[in-house]
């Protein structure tokens, strides 16, 4: 049986007894442990070790971030020093494992000793120093990952920790949680489709049904035009309900009488008698005792074409063609200026 891959990501000679802690935590879960000293990952001879490392944590099923004094040794497709100034800027192999889990938006748990959460406060408030000798870390670069991490919206649960005990508490308890929250998500995805076979089932009964009914009318209705009448006036009848339906769904009309507060029936006369946008702004205005805003309305639908067509597919709903902002009309005065100008541009040629 399959069981989850659990990558364990942290720099090794400073937290090689947390790792090993943590390692046999996972065995005892039943879980695999993905750490790179004992050989469980697969090298590319065709790549840099590290980017085998970045893969094998892309396509874990959780990962854990262990983040300690040390920041690690750079990245291969960083070009610098082995050894590294400590306020000098590069990517480590850590973070880069932690941005490759991150891509591939892998379940993430971050543990942070709690010295080095203690100092990242100090750092904040000097952040733009370079003289500050910090007692806990061996490079800036902790401090400015771990603001990347907590920065995200999502997908960066941390933990400050201080013994190895604490580390298997937490992550004891959130694996379980997640576990639990798969389970509610299955019981939902279990309920949602036992409801849509109902549906389902409503529908075809819903079509058995219309058919018996219409075999029966046809069979005792004395006239056979009558019948046929009949039939015909309740599809049109069930086909207008279902227009109104649809017409009262359309985010433009429904607000008028959800926010509003406009009566259901006026909102539907109003989209149905108006001869253009603007008197329908106009009237929309008027019923609410300009708290609309008409003029203001006017400019933003003008703005904005998706509501128009909106207003329109509104219309179609009830049987009415679709409608146009009225024409500007120009003053005589404007007009006769106009003409004017273009007369004697044309005299000047």
């Amino acid at each position: 049986m399959a069981r989850p891959r659990v990558f364990i990501s942290s720099t090794y000679y400073d937290l090689r007894h947390i790792r090993t802690s943590l390692e046999s935590f996972v065995g005892r879960l039943g879980y695999e442990a993905i750490v790179s000293e004992k050989g469980r990952i697969a090298y590319d001879p065709d790549l840099p070790l590290d980017e085998s490392c970045y893969r094998e944590a892309s396509r874990a099923d959780l990962f854990v971030l262990i983040i300690g004094g040390r920041y690690g040794s750079p990245a291969s497709e960083d070009n610098i020093d082995p050894s590294p100034a400590f306020y000098e800027r590069y990517e480590s192999i850590t973070k880069k494992e932690y941005e490759a889990a991150a891509a591939g938006d892998i379940p993430t748990y971050i543990l942070v000793d709690t010295s080095v959460m203690t100092e990242f406060d100090t750092f904040k408030k000097n952040r733009n120093r370079t003289d500050i000798e910090y007692a806990h870390v061996e490079s800036v670069n902790v401090f400015h990952l771990l603001e990347e991490i907590l920065g995200r919206t999502r997908n960066n649960a941390a933990h400050q920790f201080e013994r190895n005990s604490e580390i298997e508490e937490w992550l004891r308890e959130q694996w379980a949680g997640l576990f639990q929250e798969f389970l509610t998500r299955r019981s939902e995805q279990k309920q949602l489709v036992s409801l849509s076979d109902r549906v389902a089932e409503l529908s075809s009964l819903n079509s058995s049904l219309k058919r018996y009914l219409e075999a029966i009318i046809s069979r005792v209705s004395t006239s056979e035009g009558d019948a046929e009448t009949f039939i015909q006036s309740e599809q049109e009848r069930l086909a207008s309900e279902m227009r109104l339906r649809d017409f009262f769904k359309i985010g433009i009309v429904r607000e008028l009488f959800e926010l509003v507060g406009l009566d259901k029936d006026f909102v539907m006369e109003l989209y149905s008698s108006a001869d253009s946008i603007d008197n329908l702004t106009e009237r929309l205005d008027k019923a609410t005792d300009g708290a609309v805003g008409g003029g203001d309305v006017l400019r933003y639908w003008r703005e904005r074409p998706d509501l128009v067509e909106e207003i329109n597919m509104a219309r179609s709903l009830l049987g009415r063609p679709p409608l146009t902002f009225r024409k500007s009309k120009k003053s005589p005065r404007v007009a006769a200026s106009k003409e004017k100008a273009r007369q004697e541009h044309s005299s000047d040629k």
